[in-house]
């Protein structure tokens, strides 16, 4: 987002806990000694929910906010207009460190990707409607739950935080808006949404002939692609697509993954493990060269990886959950499957590789996540609070 605001010809900096990549971000832990006291942080992060944690794979769903750093007299900080927040956990920015860039008295954007910030600290809820009334008694992510267990203390900690006048939430979905809306926390402050925005001259349809030849794939077939960190993390749902690949035809039919993938089981397509990729050119080679994206997420808000492959020209298929259906306009460019349905995601699959809308999920991300038509949205926003 940063990017595109400074292509419509507004400064802006953006601090980040860890840069990665060369952009023009600036790294706040860039000595030794601050990266070992970002990785402290951290560690306290995860120690504190410890003794609390149910299940140990869902240890990094659920963050305390306890541990951060105190920005708001970093030089930008006192020289910005504005401040704009985005993904601050794992010990980047506390509960206590928000609400004293709030004390600053400038307008603080937060965009959330997730529902952290109104829940007692867990990123999506599930079934688990707390938010609405006062978390506590947490039983999806607490192992003893009770009244005044963790999940409360956190609830009313961001309770006390982040009643401020001056802060303006963004959601990337309205799925999430609808949510924040509802929650005990944020229901009072002024929430928009706003999608994420995509460089659609970066990310854009090629050859795909010529992306497969590139990757060692064989251009006769169809590829389905898969995409995530982890996985086998149990939210991205993939032995739903593991069950709904046995309905696709294995003679022409082949599955890309990328992430880490060491544990698949053997599955009923010929599949190609790609392992962590980690540069741009080659992950748009990927969604170019892919006739389908698939995620079968069973929570999401608004995933960076649809706006990619569409971008690209590549149609997608999920389920209806969270702010994909949003996203993916039913069998036009793509398919919103039943949620949990492995025979509509089987079902979805088929018909997209069938009809191949190819030109409806480009232009759906040029229309809808253009980065001139999302930092047109913010400056309205921002311009309008000044």
């Amino acid at each position: 987002m940063a990017e595109a605001l400074k292509k419509a010809g507004h400064q802006v900096n953006y601090l980040v806990q860890e840069k990665t990549g060369n952009d023009g971000s600036i790294e706040l832990n860039n000595t030794p000694w601050k990266k070992a006291l970002s990785y402290i942080r951290f560690i306290l992060e995860r120690l504190t929910y410890l003794p609390f944690e149910k299940n140990k794979a869902d240890r990094f769903l659920f963050n305390p906010g306890r541990f951060g750093q105190d920005l708001s007299q970093h030089p930008l900080i006192q020289q910005a207009d504005i401040i704009h927040l985005h993904w601050v956990n794992f010990g980047m920015l506390s509960i206590q460190n928000i609400k004293q860039l709030l004390n600053t008295g400038k307008p603080v954007y937060w965009t959330l990707h997730d529902m952290w910030a109104f829940t007692g600290g867990c990123h999506h809820c599930g079934n688990c409607m707390n938010f609405q009334s006062e978390c506590g008694n947490c039983e999806t992510f607490i192992k003893n739950p009770h009244v005044n267990d963790l999940s409360h203390q956190i609830w009313r900690d961001k309770m006390l935080a982040f009643q401020q006048h001056n802060l303006h939430i963004f959601t990337c979905s309205d799925w999430l808006k609808e949510r924040a809306m509802k929650s005990s926390i944020l229901k009072n402050q002024p929430i928009q949404s706003i999608p994420n925005a995509i460089d659609t001259e970066l990310f854009k349809p090629s050859e795909k002939e010529k992306a497969k030849h590139t990757l060692g794939l064989d251009p006769s077939k169809k590829h389905v692609l898969f995409v995530a960190m982890r996985v086998n993390a149990p939210k991205k749902g993939f032995h739903y697509l593991e069950n709904a690949l046995a309905g696709l035809d294995k003679s022409t039919t082949e599955l890309i993954v990328v992430g880490n993938a060491q544990d698949l089981p053997k599955l009923p397509l010929r599949t190609h493990k790609l392992g962590h990729i980690s540069s741009p050119e080659t992950m748009i080679q990927i969604y170019q060269a892919a006739d389908v994206f698939v995620t079968p997420s069973l929570e999401e808000n608004l995933p960076n990886t649809i706006m990619e492959a569409m971008a690209c020209g590549t149609p997608c298929v999920g389920f209806n959950i969270g702010g994909i259906p949003e996203m993916i306009d039913h069998k036009l460019n793509g398919y919103v499957a039943e949620y949990q349905s492995t025979e509509d995601l089987t079902a979805g699959l088929i018909w997209t590789l069938a009809n191949a809308p190819e030109q409806a999920a480009r232009q759906k991300a040029e229309s809808s996540y253009a980065e001139a038509i999302i930092a047109a949205k913010h400056v309205k926003s921002y311009t309008h609070v000044g």
